[in-house]
């Protein structure tokens, strides 16, 4: 503190000496009190010069006495106060309080604090007294904590830029009230520009905006907006900037556009606007900029968005856009952008109308559903940096012509139908490219190019089911790549040893689906230290369960040989969120360790020689949502402790030899949606101990309880409760059949949502469902003891695809009320002692393909086996159900 009071006299002291010898003549100094308090106000920082290459306050110094001349002020000529202040990007490192010298320079007009680092202080609430500011900016500052009110207080403000104060994980660190924001918009009635980006304000935004009709600038993106958006504020006289991106409770629909409009960028992606691009966008004669990503849109591209001639970006992705014909883009000649990615549009050929777009840099068509072959005339667009039509219908071969678009740097046709040969080296002569997509297609990929030439170096290389059947030489030279996708191919022998150490930033390695049998230099650990996704699935490894690094986050090794107990350095993963050893040969007890990390996801450990009990130590605070145990050799109870895991969905304990009663108790689960428990030595009743818990199993979609000794009756309890199995979906369709999909894409490479999967006995047959946690609800008992009717309860849970009642000791009648599962696809009520004609009401099941009524099965090692013998006479049902009977 003295050192900063003797600072301060100097600085007086040489400001009066310098003063009083100036020449009469000489024009006036600024200020002394303005010069002290901007010195004083530098002082009061670190300056970080490593932070940039231009501190203005560093060069004061040397620029004389008269503060009027130095970098970042200017004074008024006639006055000379000083008016302005821009000191952004100033290196500045420390706090402002309401105390600050800056608060004195109350003359200023201008004050720009923009990109310097405030430490997370709170914007002082004197800000508030500078009352002729015309222009205040204090974006990516790292301001935080609430707006003071006193903002609204500047009435003479035209621009006002408080955006993008973000911590080092991108969050917003600024909150604005709602009643502040209102005030804004009521007492700054001059403002022409407002940039609230990234401000917490989490409230609707006020229809006052909409009078303020000097406004050209309004920017509201990741502000957490909702309720729905003012429509007047599309009709604002002047403005030209709408930005309401990343407000996803945010809704909306466009208006009837005019051609006075002024708008030059509109973007409301990432918001739930609804309803269609009005036919009247073509209006907007000065836009230039049209994002409405990932909203709720749908209906036809207008043809009149060929009329938006200045246009330079049109971003439609992740909607649901339709259409057979294209619209007319050959008159958007300054589009350097188009992104149709994920829609429904049905293009008979990639729109031939992008072939005069001569500036294009990216077109985007991917997940859709276009068809036709590859166009040639795509070649002739040679400033394209990104061609991304992956998964449509594309056919035909790829021409070698692409390889005249030497500014490529990303080329992505992944699922198309693309076939015959395709030569590597098309590819090497663009030697921007780093992301070259080309998995699951048609053709073979030959690569016979020289060890000698010079190969781009690629960050992503996406290569499965190409038909390769050896290891690509030329990947020991990929230095910088991130990730590496082989997967089902037919290469066969060993991993080399080359590959952990091909790039020290190879994040994602997939070698799955092919004819591996060994690693060519054996390991403990797996020598990479980058890797957090690594995939040998479905390859014919064996030996000792190889240890991954401690950055990884996926480790998927099922489908091998791999055989012993798990290593106790799996305990030390901290970072593990996806663990995959199923259908190996392990064996041992499990490890005590996997309910305790944190990290965790999901744990699949099904189809090995596992034994003993299941572990206790489920921790509370675990974040796992899919355990799979299945297919071992595990017995004693279940943990109670299981009961901790609160973010859990799947559970498929199945075939092994468990021996307990109903776990009830997992119904206070909130999330779980999947129960398989099938093949075990489960007993008693199912019944509801625990009446205070009013909702059991509130999301549950599907429960198997097969193969087990269960006995009473069916309980209606639980039925009444299983809300989830009541609700139907939108869209009925047949869910029957295997998936089995691998998702890459550009800029988010591995999915953190996980497609579940599993075995159910259905239509006769053992099928594996994947994908099911949204769209496939089913209900199997067989195989037990229960008795009594089957309640009539049971009509109410209308979403079911699957019944399975078969082989107990049911009596009575077929209820009537199984007509009202209406997207029932199989029905199973044999090998009881039902009684009576069925119900004519079944015949109502248009999705129904099997009904069985009395077939002969055998319930051990719970495989169901039906054998086909049509002689049931009932009412002719429709044509899409099968019967079955003997």
């Amino acid at each position: 503190m003295a050192s900063s009071s003797t600072h301060f006299f100097l600085s007086s002291l040489v400001f009066l000496m310098i003063s009083f010898f100036q020449p009469s003549s000489h024009q006036q100094l600024c200020h002394k009190d303005e010069y002290l308090a901007l010195v004083q106000f530098k002082d009061s920082f670190v300056i970080e010069r490593q932070a940039s290459t231009h501190p203005k306050v560093g060069l004061w110094k040397s620029q004389g006495i008269d503060c009027c001349s130095w970098q970042g002020i200017s004074c008024d000529q006639n006055t000379s106060h000083v008016i302005r202040l821009d000191l952004s990007s100033s290196c500045l490192f420390g706090s402002i309080n309401s105390n600050s010298s800056l608060f004195r320079l109350g003359h200023l007009q201008y004050l720009n604090l923009a990109l310097n680092d405030f430490n997370f202080s709170k914007i002082p609430s004197a800000m508030g007294n500078l009352s002729r500011l015309t222009y205040l900016n204090l974006s990516g500052s790292f301001f935080s904590g609430q707006i003071p009110h006193e903002i609204s207080k500047l009435s003479n403000l035209a621009k006002l830029d408080l955006s993008f104060n973000l911590d080092h994980s991108h969050q917003g660190l600024l909150e604005l009230k709602r009643s502040d924001l209102k005030n804004i918009a009521q007492n700054l009635t001059k403002l022409e520009w407002l940039d609230l980006s990234y401000v917490g304000i989490n409230s609707p935004i006020p229809k006052a905006l909409a009078n303020l009709s000097s406004l050209t600038h309004l920017h509201f993106s990741q502000c957490g907006l909702h309720g729905k958006f003012p429509i007047d504020i599309f009709q604002l006289p002047k403005l030209q900037v709408l930005d309401l991106d990343n407000n996803w409770e945010l809704s909306g629909s466009f208006p009837e556009f005019h051609s006075h409009s002024q708008l030059r960028a509109l973007n409301v992606g990432n918001t739930t606007f609804s309803g269609e691009l009005p036919i009247s966008i073509g209006m907007l004669s000065s836009l230039e900029y049209l994002d409405v990503s990932s909203c709720n849109l749908s209906g036809w591209v207008p043809p009149s968005i060929g009329n938006l001639t200045k246009l330079h970006v049109l971003n439609l992705p992740n909607n649901s856009f339709k259409g057979k014909n294209a619209p007319i883009f050959s008159n958007l000649t300054q589009l350097t952008q188009i992104n149709l990615r994920l829609n429904q549009f049905t293009f008979s050929e990639v729109p031939s109308s992008l072939a005069s777009l001569t500036h294009l840099m990216k077109i985007d068509l991917s997940y859709n559903h276009i068809s036709g072959h590859f166009p040639s005339w795509i070649t002739n667009l040679t400033d394209l940096r990104q061609l991304i039509l992956g998964s449509n219908m594309l056919q035909g071969s790829l021409p070698s012509s692409i390889s005249r678009l030497k500014n490529l740097e990303t080329f992505n046709v992944y699922f198309n139908n693309l076939s015959g040969i395709v030569e590597f080296d098309t590819f090497v002569e663009l030697k921007s490219l780093k992301y070259l997509q080309l998995e699951s297609n048609n053709f073979s990929l030959v690569i016979k190019t020289p060890t000698n030439r010079t190969i781009p170096k690629f960050k992503m290389l996406g290569l499965s089911f190409c038909n390769l059947r050896e290891f690509p030489d030329f990947l020991r030279n990929q230095s910088e790549l991130n990730l590496l996708n082989l997967d089902s191919n037919n290469i066969h022998g060993q991993i080399p040893s080359w590959i952990w150490n091909m790039s020290a930033n190879l994040f994602g390695l997939v070698l799955s689906h092919n004819n591996f049998t060994s690693f060519e230099e054996s390991f403990l650990v797996f020598p990479s230290t980058s890797l957090f996704y690594l995939d040998l699935s479905f390859n014919f490894l064996k030996g000792s369960l190889p240890i991954p690094p401690l950055s990884i986050l996926f480790y998927l090794i099922s489908g091998n040989m791999f055989s012993g107990e798990i290593p106790p350095q799996f305990c030390n993963m901290t970072s593990l969120q996806q663990l995959d050893l199923s259908q190996n040969n392990l064996s041992g007890t499990m490890p005590q360790c996997f309910g305790n990390l944190s990290s965790m996801l999901v744990l699949n450990l099904e189809g090995n020689n596992f034994h003993g009990p299941i572990p206790e130590t489920w921790e509370t605070g675990n974040n796992l949502k899919e355990i799979k145990m299945g297919q071992n050799n595990l017995h004693g109870r279940l943990p109670r402790s299981l009961g901790n895991c609160k973010t859990l969905e799947f559970l498929d304990l199945g075939n092994n030899k468990i021996k307990d009663t109903f776990p009830y108790w997992l119904g206070a689960l909130p999330k779980l949606r999947i129960l398989i428990l099938h093949s075990n030595r489960f007993h008693g009743t199912i019944s509801i101990k625990v009446p205070e818990i009013d909702f059991l199993f509130p999301k549950l979609c599907i429960i198997d309880l097969s193969n087990n000794g269960f006995v009473g009756t069916l309980p209606i309890d639980l039925f009444a409760r299983w809300n989830a199995m009541a609700d139907l979906d939108e869209e009925n369709a047949t869910y029957l059949q295997v998936y089995k999909h691998y998702l890459m894409g550009n800029s988010i490479i591995f999915p953190l949502q996980f497609p579940y999967s599993m075995t159910i006995t259905n239509k006769g047959e053992k099928l594996e469902y994947a994908k099911i946690l949204e769209i496939f609800k089913a209900i199997d008992f067989s195989c037990n003891k229960f008795e009594g009717e089957i309640p009539e309860l049971v009509g109410n849970l209308k979403g079911l695809q699957l019944l399975n009642l078969s082989n107990n000791i049911l009596d009575g009648q077929i209820p009537s009320a199984l007509g009202y599962l209406t997207s029932l696809e199989a029905l199973d009520l044999s090998q009881n002692k039902l009684t009576g004609r069925i119900p004519t009401q079944l015949t109502r099941l248009n999705f129904l393909e099997v009904f069985n009524g009395c077939v002969e099965c055998n319930c051990q090692e719970n495989v169901t086996t039906i054998t086909p013998r049509i002689c049931l006479q009932h009412p002719q049902p429709p044509k899409e159900m099968k019967t079955l009977d003997c």
